[in-house]
């Protein structure tokens, strides 16, 4: 029961939060708890930390626990706080995730291991035991440009029907017949989760939760309005608002994510606009772009410089 519950909890846009840096790289935990705040005054449905948008694999596990900590009691049980738990690493993956249970997380996000590339039953046996080590809710976050390998439909039906607190999947998977195929094959109460920005509405359309997208960083109210639309039977209101964000979205994916996101918070004056190497912010042309976007918007006034 309380898993069918986290089905109906965890809808709406559940924002990746950045990991915002001091000028030396120390995470910056103040402007963190200030981001968190405005993502929840803003309207953001969940918070979710220390996922792609996060840095995770620049931080230690020790800087990752201390990340989703901070976040756990920020949030404060105000929306769902997910964190991502998820490594190349299996025992670290476990050791995350447990943590998330006993720090009061609602659920854990767990990504397919990258650079390994395991086959499907290897990743069937991951996340297994990821799943019944603990007593939260599981959503699974399959980004195949990222891992190099696609967690299939075939095997996520089957880890949904072995394991019952596996609830949803977040899809930053291009192919929408692969997604489909998801909601077929696990049942469509079974939680899509849209990690591509241009997705986010026909993956509502098809029977999606909602979505787990970078632009809720830079424009958390508009970006959780398309699935208040939606709730509400405005699909004209929500595809109108999918058309509006579009430049937006495919500004702030020039470069590597979250380098435009670090960008634009930057000149909206969030954070400083600091990446832990190897990655560093967009060019000065791609800035300049991000600049111009923002006018547009209205998310920053003339005087901003990129």
């Amino acid at each position: 029961m309380a898993f069918q519950e986290a089905k109906e909890r965890f809808r709406g846009s559940i924002t990746p939060v950045i990991t915002p840096f001091h000028e030396d790289e120390r995470i910056d935990f103040d402007k963190f708890k200030e981001l968190i705040n405005w993502q929840i005054e803003s309207g953001s449905h969940g918070i979710s930390v220390t996922g792609t948008s996060g840095e995770p694999s620049s931080m230690s596990i020790e800087e990752r626990l201390q990340v989703m900590e901070t976040a756990c009691k920020t949030v404060n049980g105000r929306v769902p706080f997910i964190p991502g738990t998820g490594s190349t690493n299996h025992q670290e993956t476990l050791r995350m995730t447990k943590a998330a249970q006993e720090m009061g997380a609602d659920g854990a996000m767990v990504i397919v291991p990258y650079y390994n590339k395991p086959n499907q039953h290897a990743l069937y046996k991951h996340f297994k035991a990821i799943a019944d080590s603990v007593d939260i809710p599981i959503i699974l976050y399959n980004i195949p440009g990222r891992t190099a390998v696609n967690l299939e439909a075939v095997t996520i039906a089957r880890l949904a029907e072995d394991c019952p607190n596996i609830i949803g999947v977040k899809e930053s998977n291009k192919d929408f017949e692969h997604v489909n195929k998801v909601l077929l094959m696990c049942g469509r109460d079974f939680n899509l989760y849209s990690g591509i920005e241009v997705l986010c509405y026909p993956m509502l359309a098809i029977g999606g939760a909602g979505h787990i997208s970078a632009t809720a960083n830079v424009a958390p109210r508009e970006v959780a309005e398309v699935y208040n639309r939606w709730a509400v039977g405005d699909v004209k209101g929500a595809q109108d608002l999918h058309y509006e964000l579009m430049k937006l979205n495919d500004v702030l994916f020039r470069d590597t994510n979250p380098a435009p996101v670090k960008a634009a918070l930057g000149m909206m004056g969030k954070v400083k606009p600091i990446l832990r190497k190897p990655l560093d912010v967009p060019s000065p042309e791609i800035q300049a772009e991000i600049r111009d976007v923002l006018l547009d918007y209205q998310l920053i006034t003339e005087d901003v410089q990129a």
